[in-house]
């Protein structure tokens, strides 16, 4: 054998080898869960939480600023550039959006409630941050003194005189305003009405954040009541006339609005986009603070592997952080010629949970499908309430089943319990829904101490953080990056889903008539799940550019379903 020779064989070895190398790490690389699990630690979620949470935040005041610029301040640590700054070739962007607001902001400085003879005040904000009512002026700095009126009904205000006193009613402030303090002369309001779910008897020093409205006329205020200082004000009552010092101090002052818009541009198609949501407004620790500092830690995680070169995502991923539902809603609303290519919207909200404290569950809400009208099995609805749904207000798509798939995959990872209840809104999914975008919601409930003072960092769960801010990740890389692969396991997942559904129905439906329901009436819930999925599977078209490649999948998913909504009718005739 030649010198040349040999030097060529040497060559191909070295190249077979090194091919072989590049194989076995291939196989043995680190998978996509399991990258973000490492990577997402939850420790800047949970430090940004209790930075957040320190705050009495409403749109425009100081606690509200002062968070936003800590995300912006964040993410410039993490390489995203600010937009009037940015290159095209900058892919990691940001921008603050300010808007004039149409009336003050307000911002709580410090109350106290006394029972006049009494040596300690009744409730003080050192203990009670949540006692003055959003839009209270404030007193005097020597406070007022004046007799209570106890109300038991509303309607009674009308034929009292109240003038120059203080309201003591159980009901929300904001009901009885215009009553007591516009047509009454009521100088105050004192108010209590924690909702059951708040176990008001268990944290008897809960106060549930309440609001009266905004008027630059009648300097008034209003305090709610903790169940404590509910109980000893009525016993007091109950013994005779009760005069009360009130003292508040507030701050209301003209301000602006703002928002932060972060992008991670995608590679292929920049103009489609998932976009995150996550409100800063609200006082407390896990509502909202925890959405802020989980949304944070994504946009740090993926800027960084975007850095590495390990994630570069084809479409755009978006973070909003602003006022709840009017950020997002002006997001989706201000540019039609954008709304069009957001693909999917998730809200962030009260994501941070401790459920062994808080006794709520974390769940995912779904977007509108039959279980938001008729109820049953495994679906509940939580003590926020249903809302009212027709057929007519359903949104078919594969969103519900593939998120609720990649979280229970997390919660199997973790160790970590994964719920989803019906459509009920209030959050930022509704404006992505409500312009026919999917969208669905990521929270806790019920939760005890929800929108109370006693939301708090020690009420949050730095595990809970990683696990949601880690599965919405692995969610948000899948979608953005999603091609025909991608689409045919989602078109497999909804799939499955629609005929465990089916089958999870025909079961319901056989108890329900048991229990005096009509053939008819399940026969109506059976075929609207099966349009449902039948619909879903649909729309698995816009997880590629050619929806030819997977319209045969998509099709014979379809027979799938119809089949097994057909034997299943078959069945319950038979069976009935």
């Amino acid at each position: 054998m030649s010198n040349n020779h040999l030097l060529i064989l040497l060559s191909l070895l070295f190249i077979t080898a090194c091919g072989n190398i590049k194989n076995e790490e291939s196989t043995t690389s680190v998978s996509l869960p399991e990258k973000i699990n490492s990577e997402f630690t939850g420790d800047l979620a949970y430090n940004t939480t209790a930075y957040v949470e320190k705050y009495w935040r409403i749109v425009g005041n100081a606690g509200f600023d002062s968070s936003i610029y800590k995300v912006v301040h964040a993410l410039e640590e993490k390489g995203f550039v600010e937009e009037s700054k940015a290159t095209p070739q900058d892919q990691l962007t940001y921008r603050i959006e300010k808007r004039p607001l149409k009336k003050p902001t307000w911002e709580p400085v410090s109350a106290s409630l006394q029972i006049v003879g009494e040596d300690k005040p009744l409730l003080e904000t050192a203990t009670n941050r949540n006692m003055i009512a959003i839009n209270s002026q404030s007193t005097p700095a020597e406070g007022v003194t004046a007799e209570v009126v106890y109300i038991e009904k509303p309607e009674e205000l009308s034929k009292l005189n109240v003038k120059g006193k203080i309201v003591f009613a159980e009901t929300n402030p904001y009901r009885i305003y215009k009553a007591a303090i516009v047509d009454g002369g009521a100088i105050g309001i004192l108010t209590y009405d924690n909702p059951s779910y708040l176990q008001p008897e268990k944290n008897t020093t809960s106060i549930q954040f309440r609001s009266i409205p905004y008027s630059e006329e009648l300097k008034t205020w209003a305090i709610p009541l903790s169940y404590a200082a509910k109980e000893i004000l009525k016993k007091k009552l109950e013994a005779g006339k009760v005069s009360v010092l009130v003292k508040v101090d507030t701050k209301v002052y003209e301000s602006e609005e703002l928002t932060v818009v972060a992008d991670v541009k995608g590679t292929e198609n920049p103009k489609q986009r998932l976009v995150f949501s996550a409100h800063v407004q609200e006082p407390g620790a896990n509502d909202n603070a925890t959405g802020v500092g989980v949304a944070l830690e994504m946009a740090s995680v993926t800027a960084k592997l975007v850095k590495e070169g390990y994630f570069s995502p084809k479409r755009t991923i978006t973070f909003l952080w602003g006022d709840e539902i009017v950020s997002t809603r002006r997001y989706v609303e201000e540019d039609s010629i954008r709304a069009q290519d957001i693909k999917w919207g998730i809200s962030l909200d009260m994501v941070g949970e401790n459920t062994a404290v808080t006794g709520g569950s974390f769940l995912i809400e779904k977007m509108p499908d039959p279980s938001a009208i008729w109820t049953r099995g495994k679906d509940e609805h939580t003590e926020w309430g249903a809302s009212e749904m027709t057929l007519n207000d359903m949104k078919p798509h594969y969103l519900n089943d593939f998120v609720i798939n990649r979280f229970t995959e997390q919660g199997k990872r973790a160790n970590w319990q994964v719920k989803s209840n019906p459509f009920e809104g209030g959050s930022d999914h509704v404006p992505f829904l409500r312009a026919g975008i999917p969208g669905v919601l990521f929270w806790h409930f019920t939760d005890q101490f929800y929108h109370t003072d006693n939301d708090r960092i020690d009420k949050v769960s730095k595990s809970t953080l990683k696990n949601v801010g880690t599965a919405a990740l692995i969610s948000a890389f899948t979608l953005v990056n999603a091609d025909e692969n991608t689409a045919q396991t989602i078109i497999d997942e909804t799939t499955t889903a629609g005929v465990n559904r089916l089958d999870e129905e025909l079961t319901q439906a056989q108890i329900a008539i048991k229990d005096t329901a009509t053939v008819e009436s399940q026969e109506t819930i059976i075929n609207a799940w099966e349009d449902w999925y039948v619909k879903a599977l649909a729309t698995c078209t816009d997880l590629v550019e050619d929806s030819s490649l997977i319209q045969p999948q998509i099709d014979n998913a379809k027979s799938i379903i119809e089949k097994k909504a057909a034997d299943n009718l078959k069945k319950l005739k038979e069976q009935s």
